[in-house]
């Protein structure tokens, strides 16, 4: 059932003040980081002119990794590249690239399927089942079993008696990329002829990561979650959340207070945590290219370089 919401002049005030803040407040962050950014890239530039792209998307990556490596307001860093893309664009405008970022965190873990029997578990299992059931009738998915068949496959669920792909299976933790993932979709539109299973934005609701069967490791962060999966998880009118909802620190907290609707406190991240994906979009030789990279908790990892875009 959707759950009432506040409105009226105060709420809309209230909200245009806020936005008001936040754009500042970007604003004033953007323009120092943009200082500090192409110091930083405009030197990969000049060593890079004449490289191919994977070279020069690796130098981008390498200082990036230094200079967020040294940056100690991370909170702050992220909370403005959460919200927005920042472009960067030297003033001779031989180059120019844009940086977005998104919490790891910011969904339901694919992965939290596999612990149907797991009591501890269970906050999470019953996240995913009611998040994955939604949308499968959302997007009238033909036959929602064979699709959790195949990813609890993939986990390794049911699958003890071989040993080998076990093993392996424990190497890969599960679904850990949304790449990986998609194969699993490819497969399952081969077998059953469902194109409809292409048209779901998937990342809006779910995360690929390797998990633990420690709950205090398995938390989502709430207040960057999509308006889609906000709606799932709270049943609320997401025609209602384009009007409500803004991510940003202390936003799931604020609305739930604001609309008087109770949560999980046992599945939720409490503070910043420092664990996000970055993507990087970038010009070369008049064409673009991209690649992404992860910082978890201070360490700039798994470069992934996409190619022409």
């Amino acid at each position: 059932m959707d759950k009432p919401f506040s409105s009226g002049t105060n709420a809309t005030s209230h909200k245009k003040g806020f936005a008001l803040i936040i754009t500042l407040s970007v604003l004033a962050v953007v323009i120092a980081l943009t200082g500090v950014l192409i110091s930083y890239l405009d030197v990969a530039r000049k060593n890079a002119d004449e490289t191919k792209a994977l070279l020069q998307a690796n130098l981008y990556f390498s200082d990036m990794k230094t200079f967020i490596s040294k940056f100690k307001e991370k909170k702050t860093l992220y909370g403005i590249l959460y919200l927005s893309p920042i472009p960067l664009r030297s003033e001779d405008g031989r180059f120019s690239l844009i940086v977005q970022c998104k919490p790891l965190t910011n969904g339901v873990n694919i992965n939290w399927l596999k612990f149907s029997n797991n009591q501890v578990m269970s906050p999470q299992y019953n996240a995913v089942s009611k998040v994955f059931e939604a949308v499968m009738e959302q997007y009238e998915i033909e036959d929602p079993v064979r699709l959790e068949t195949l990813l609890l496959e993939e986990m390794g669920v049911d699958e003890e008696n071989d040993i080998e792909k076990q093993s392996r299976l424990r190497q890969k933790n599960g679904i850990i990329s949304y790449q990986q993932f998609k194969q699993i979709l490819s497969r399952y539109q081969f077998e059953v002829d469902d194109e409809k299973v292409g048209t779901v934005p998937w990342e809006k609701y779910f995360i690929f990561m390797p998990v633990s069967e420690i709950p205090e490791e398995n938390l989502i962060d709430g207040d960057y979650l999509s308006m889609e999966l906000l709606s799932v998880l709270f049943d609320v009118d997401i025609e209602l959340l384009k009007e409500e909802w803004i991510p940003g620190e202390g936003a799931l907290k604020d609305f739930l207070a604001r609309n008087s609707i109770s949560n999980n406190k046992k599945l939720y991240v409490k503070g910043f945590v420092e664990r996000a994906s970055c993507d990087v979009y970038f010009d070369f030789n008049d064409e673009r290219f991209g690649f992404s990279f992860e910082d978890d908790e201070g360490e700039v990892k798994n470069f992934d370089f996409y190619g022409k875009q």
